[in-house]
């Protein structure tokens, strides 16, 4: 059966519309009870992080001369990339304790991810063999949602964890200086924990600290929501939102094959020209 673009802008209109006059019922079409705004949200980060990678494989085919490395106008990028991706999982998070408790669809989840951050890692050996990633974003993801699973209880401490997480990576180059003994926790067999006073050299690198601080603090910016500002996360997704909340809820194939797409245009392209 062959489906019309025209079927598809009615059918995306008309979920927008019945989110907006009737909040529940565009929960029970999603299969669970999602909140739009924080699709919208994650779909945002979604849209940037392409416009990133677009950018750097430019880069790495040659049609650019960027240091994505060391330029803060790219680096600051990533930063604030990866804190928006955090930030949504761990609301995201916190919606899915406060709504249904069970391991089971929590750890089936978490295996999606577990098993999407081995590809990446056997991906990028192939393509950067001396740059490949051992403990990215996905990596980091896996074992920061096992933690906040534990620890969602927690309740306010999450924002004081949160800040003494994220300081505590910052401390880690001071100790350093100090206690040349530990050394060690720049080996790739430790640096995942981010105790680090050199970031390895990999293609991406998100460790533990600082970055569980970031998630920390959107498990405990969630719950303040769906305490206090509930309002907030039901708001109505317009048209020219609802493709956002589409890539929100399809975030982690969206992940994985973008820059294989990506990729694979600019081989094409560098084999035409």
């Amino acid at each position: 059966m062959t489906v019309h673009p025209k079927q598809i802008a009615i059918a995306t209109l008309t979920i927008a519309r019945v989110n907006r006059e009737h909040p529940q019922t565009y929960n029970s079409l999603m299969g669970s009870q999602r909140f739009a705004s924080i699709d919208i949200f994650r779909g945002a980060a979604i849209v940037w992080m392409t416009l990133f990678h677009f950018s750097f494989d430019l880069n790495h085919f040659g049609y650019l001369r960027q240091n994505f490395y060391t330029d803060p106008f790219w680096t600051l990028q990533r930063i604030l990339i990866v804190s928006l991706f955090l930030l949504a999982a761990g609301m995201g998070q916190a919606v899915a304790m406060h709504q249904s408790p069970r391991q089971s669809r929590f750890y089936k989840r978490w295996l999606q991810i577990a098993a999407c951050a081995l590809a990446v890692t056997l991906g990028s050996y192939w393509m950067y063999p001396k740059s490949f990633i051992s403990f990215g974003v996905l990596h980091g993801i896996a074992l920061m949602l096992l933690i906040v699973r534990f620890s969602a209880s927690w309740g306010r401490w999450l924002w004081l964890l949160g800040g003494c997480a994220i300081a505590i990576s910052f401390i880690a180059t001071y100790i350093h200086l100090y206690w040349p003994s530990v050394d060690f926790l720049n080996d790739r067999s430790f640096n995942w924990l981010g105790l680090v006073s050199r970031k390895p050299v990999a293609e991406d690198y998100v460790p533990l600290f600082p970055w569980l601080g970031v998630m920390w603090w959107g498990v405990a910016g969630g719950q303040y929501l769906l305490a206090n500002r509930r309002t907030w996360l039901e708001a109505s997704p317009h048209a020219w939102t609802s493709p956002l909340a589409w890539l929100g809820r399809n975030s982690l194939a969206w992940y994985m094959l973008h820059q294989p797409v990506l990729i694979g245009l600019f081989m094409v392209l560098a084999a035409l020209l």
